[in-house]
């Protein structure tokens, strides 16, 4: 009986089994399609994959290994159509004879070079671009040409301002590392846009777009190819296209001129911290940890000592492994105030040696922090950096912070000069024609403002140089002296006004040298 039941059970274990394995039942039968498409076996011997035959011509091979250096992924993000030319090769010879001046360019390139080329991939445009500021200044943020353009994308301080570049007091974002790139890039794209093709965009990044497209339309309109290599343009822009082929071809193949590329690393350099308070730069660089010269280096907009947070928009650049060590010991930091220096807004125009009297200052000290030039007025609304005292606890105000400016007006240079008063002439009569205040003209005669002079009495007034040729008053004309020669009484700023007596026929000269007074001032009487 057990062996008959034994029996049983093993011819059903059997029979299920022969169930659950039959073409009905599998739900990944061949001949049923699956969410994917169709499974498809392959029918012959095995082969590798070439890009034509995987999965069509409109697909590539993945590479699976990440780029080894920086070289590595620039060059596999290569698009624009390569230009061929002497002038290219004029080039490449020229750059290969100068390794020291490539190390050097690479050397800076190292901090930077890794976020544009993000930048590109990101945009889906040609790394190619990644080495245009080789070309345009060496990789330096604080170049600036002799047309005032400015960074390593160099740009002009209208472009810059049109693509949103803050250029104020405080700081100049056409050096900054992240807000220059971006609108380097903004501008190519919308010049390819344009024009259509790299080669013009970029002779219209460096000659302007609205040069490009008019030698574009006059080659039209004769009748003529108005691609890049046929249009006209000046030298440096016809060179300029030929400098980036020149890169270029360097990089994809640098052993073929006998060049070696520094290595840098596939990673990114810096990373960018949010700053919560106005912050000396010394400071900065020390709480990370790191040199001045490097924090400068990856900060370039800044050019001032202190860094403001304009209620907290600023971000800083920091070395990638800094960034924590900075954020701990900004947070720990209790040795006192962050910022030893703060903006102070001008009330009314004034001598830099008035506001250096009010803000604490030597005036040398004043003019070398603020670049005030010589002979020049601080104009109202000028917002100056002076030292920030331990009692001042606000930061700078944002909208200081954004707008901030410093503007100038020429010193009014003046020279004393002494006219004749004609019949009934007054303090206020010669006050109004030389457009002088009263109250001045009477001081610098010592007479009361509501005086009348004699006919002939020698007035003295302090006019603009330009105006002090020419001064009359009434019908009378300037003093002779005994020679016949006009008599032009001058006198240092702040003193030489002569003390002038009815009947007097000449008076004693002074310094020639021209009276620059601050606007609104008056000049210290002098005896005779």
């Amino acid at each position: 009986m057990r062996l008959l039941l034994a029996a049983f059970l093993a011819s059903a274990l059997f029979l299920a089994g022969c169930a659950s394995t039959s073409p009905s039942s599998s739900s990944s039968s061949p001949s049923t399609p699956t969410a994917s498409g169709p499974s498809v076996y392959p029918d012959g011997s095995l082969s590798p994959i070439a890009a034509g035959r995987a999965g069509g011509s409109a697909r590539s091979v993945v590479t699976l290994a990440p780029p080894t250096d920086m070289w590595d992924r620039i060059r596999r993000g290569f698009k624009m159509p390569d230009l061929d030319s002497d002038l290219v090769r004029d080039r490449e010879q020229w750059y290969a004879t100068r390794p020291d001046y490539i190390q050097r360019m690479v050397d800076r390139s190292n901090k930077y070079i890794f976020h544009i080329v993000e930048e590109l991939e990101r945009r889906g445009m040609p790394t190619e671009l990644a080495l245009l500021p080789y070309i345009e200044s060496a990789f330096n943020p604080q170049a600036v040409s002799s047309a005032r353009a400015a960074g390593m994308w160099q740009f002009m301080p209208a472009t810059g301002t049109d693509y949103d570049l803050k250029q104020n007091i405080f700081r100049d974002d056409r050096r900054d590392v992240v807000a220059s790139t971006r609108a380097a890039l903004d501008y190519l794209q919308k010049l390819y846009g344009m024009f259509g093709d790299w080669h013009l965009a970029l002779a219209a990044y460096n000659w302007g777009e609205g040069n490009v497209g008019r030698a574009i339309a006059r080659n039209q309109k004769a009748g003529l190819p108005a691609g890049y290599t046929d249009i006209r343009m000046p030298d440096e822009t016809r060179y300029y296209v030929p400098k980036l082929q020149a890169v270029k071809n360097i990089v994809a193949a640098p052993q073929k001129f006998g060049v070696e590329l520094p290595y840098i690393s596939n990673h990114p350099y810096f990373q960018t911290v949010a700053l919560t308070r106005d912050l000396d730069v010394e400071l900065a660089a020390k709480l990370a940890d790191v040199r001045v010269e490097d924090f400068r280096a990856l900060n370039p907009a800044a050019h001032k000592p202190v860094l403001l947070a304009a209620g907290g928009k600023t971000e800083i650049l920091l070395p990638w492994d800094n960034a924590a060590v900075f954020q701990r010991n900004f947070d720990a930091y209790s040795q006192g105030q962050y910022a030893s220096w703060t903006a102070w807004t001008v009330p009314t125009t004034m001598t830099a040696a008035d506001a250096a009297q009010r803000t604490g200052m030597s005036e040398s000290d004043l003019r070398a922090m603020n670049n005030i030039p010589p002979r020049m007025l601080i104009k109202t609304g000028s917002t100056l950096i002076v030292p920030r005292s331990a009692r001042v606890q606000e930061d700078v105000a944002a909208v200081v912070a954004e707008t901030g400016h410093l503007s100038f007006e020429p010193e009014v240079v003046t020279r004393r000069t002494t006219v004749k008063a004609g019949r009934r002439d007054t303090v206020a009569s010669i006050a109004r024609r030389y457009r002088l205040s009263p109250s001045s003209v009477a001081q610098w005669n010592d007479v009361g403002t509501g005086h009348t002079f004699k006919r002939g009495y020698q007035v003295v007034v302090y006019l603009p140089v330009r105006a002090a040729s020419t001064a009359r008053v009434g019908s009378g004309t300037r003093a002779t002296r005994a020679g016949g020669k006009h008599a032009v009484v001058t006198g240092k700023r702040g003193g030489g006004v002569a003390k002038a007596t009815a009947g007097t026929s000449t008076r004693k000269a002074a310094s020639k040298q021209p009276v620059r007074q601050a606007r609104g001032g008056t000049p210290s009487k002098k005896k005779r």
